[in-house]
C-alpha cells in the first residue's frame, strides 16, 4: 500500500490533553457574566505576559530559511511563529488563467500541531479565508505588470499559533517577496489591535483574541491591518466585531504607527540580506 512520506503520520483524531481537565459546569457563564477587561490585565495595566497594552511582542526575523525556494522568510513574533516560501515567477500552465499581467497564487496554512486542537492536513475554510485575504493584499504591493504571463507562489504555513497570524503572515511574505527579488512598490507590514470595552490591547496574544458574548452595546472587535509605510497606504482591513467609528479610528491609529516602527526592522534584516550575498558572490569569484 503506498504511503505519502511527506505527511506527518501523526493520529489524526488526537487533541491536546488540556481539553480533558475538569471545568466548573457554570465556567462558560461566570465568564461570560464577568469583566474582561480584568481577566486579561491586572490592576497596574499589565497584561498576562507582561506587557503594557501598547505594547508590541519581541519580533524576529531571518530570510533564506527554505533553500529551494527563490525567496523565503522566518518570522516569530512572541509565540506565533511562521515560514513563507516564495517560488516563481513560472509560466501559467492552464490556459484557462491566462492573463497579461502576473498572477498571485497565495496559500495559507496552519501546521497539524500549530494548534491546541489538531488541525488538518487538508486545507479548511479558515485557512482559505486568510489564503484570500493575504492575496489581496501583497496584489497591491507586487508590480503584477512585471512579470506578465507567470505566476508566483506564496506558501505560508504556521508552525506556531499564538495569536495574530494573520498579521505576522503579512510581514513575511512581503518579506520573501522582497528577498527572492520580486518588484514591490512598498513592503507590506501587518499588524493587529483586540478592542475590549474599555481597552485596546495591540497585538494580542491567542487567549487575548477571544472573543465572548457581550452586550450588542458593547465595543468587542478584532482588527487585523497591511500597511505600506513607505505609500501611506493600507492594503488589508479586516475587522471582526463591534466597534463605533471613533474606535475604530484610534485601532488604526495604533496600528499604523506600530507598522512604522517595524519598517526599519525589517528593512535591516533585507540589508543583511544582500550583504550576504554579495559577500558570497565576491568569495565565488575569488576562488575562481
Amino acid at each position: 500500500m503506498p504511503v505519502d512520506s511527506r505527511r506527518l503520520q501523526g493520529p489524526e483524531s488526537a487533541f491536546s490533553y488540556t481539553l480533558l481537565e475538569k471545568k466548573d459546569a457554570n465556567a462558560e457563564e461566570s465568564i461570560l457574566s464577568a469583566d474582561l477587561q480584568k481577566m486579561l490585565i491586572d490592576s497596574n495595566h499589565v497584561r498576562k505576559d507582561k506587557r503594557k497594552p501598547t505594547d508590541a511582542r519581541p519580533l524576529f526575523l531571518r530570510t533564506g530559511i527554505i533553500s529551494q525556494a527563490k525567496g523565503s522568510a522566518y518570522i516569530e513574533q512572541g509565540n506565533t511563529k511562521l515560514v513563507c516560501g516564495v517560488y516563481g515567477p513560472r509560466e501559467v500552465q492552464k490556459k484557462s488563467d491566462f492573463r497579461l499581467n502576473g498572477q498571485l497564487f497565495c496559500e495559507f496554512k496552519f501546521a497539524p500541531f500549530s494548534c491546541q486542537k489538531r488541525r488538518s492536513h487538508q486545507q479548511d475554510n479558515e485557512e482559505l479565508v486568510l489564503s484570500g485575504l493575504l492575496r489581496e493584499a501583497l496584489e497591491a504591493a507586487v508590480c503584477l505588470h512585471h512579470f506578465p504571463k507567470a505566476q508566483v507562489e506564496v506558501n505560508i504555513m504556521v508552525i506556531e499559533n499564538d495569536g495574530s497570524p494573520l498579521a505576522a503572515a503579512l510581514t513575511c511574505a512581503s518579506l520573501a517577496l522582497a528577498s527572492a527579488s520580486i518588484p514591490m512598490y512598498d513592503l507590506v507590514i501587518g499588524a493587529a489591535v483586540r478592542q475590549l470595552p474599555k481597552l485596546l490591547l495591540l497585538d494580542p496574544t491567542k487567549d487575548e483574541e477571544w472573543q465572548p458574548k457581550l452586550n450588542h452595546d458593547e465595543n468587542n472587535s478584532n482588527l487585523t491591518v497591511g500597511f505600506m509605510p513607505s505609500m501611506q497606504q493600507i492594503c488589508a482591513y479586516v475587522h471582526e466585531g463591534v466597534s463605533n467609528p471613533e474606535e475604530l479610528e484610534q485601532m488604526l491609529k495604533i496600528v499604523t504607527e506600530y507598522c512604522l516602527k517595524v519598517q526599519p526592522v525589517v528593512q535591516l534584516c533585507l540589508k543583511e540580506t544582500v550583504e550576504k550575498m554579495l559577500a558570497s558572490e565576491g568569495e565565488n569569484n575569488d576562488a575562481e
